[in-house]
């Protein structure tokens, strides 16, 4: 199983190394953090580039969950997004 982007081998790296079940969106601003003062206009170019690169790790954790590399063990309840972990054959994806 071949991973098509650091977005995603990142993505996964992180997810397999926590102790719990965790929510991937919250590890998406330590990914790609903002580059840019909160003051910038939305139409700063840094701004709608990290708004790309969101929406980047957003598609990577897609791909993830339909290749089957993550489940999710409890669903969102409104509050928070679905909480995932790694499955074994994640494991030979990260190898």
């Amino acid at each position: 199983m071949t991973l098509n982007n650091a977005d995603e081998r990142e993505l996964l790296r992180r997810i397999s190394e926590a102790d719990s079940p965790v929510v991937a969106s919250d590890y998406f601003h330590s990914i790609h953090p903002p580059n840019f003062p909160t003051s910038a206009a939305e139409d700063d170019p840094r701004r709608q580039a990290w708004h790309e690169q969101q929406m980047g790790l957003y598609r990577a954790y897609i791909r993830l969950h339909e290749l089957g590399l993550v489940e999710v063990v409890d669903p969102a309840n409104g509050e928070r997004g679905d909480r995932v972990v790694v499955t074994e054959t994640s494991r030979a994806a990260l190898g």
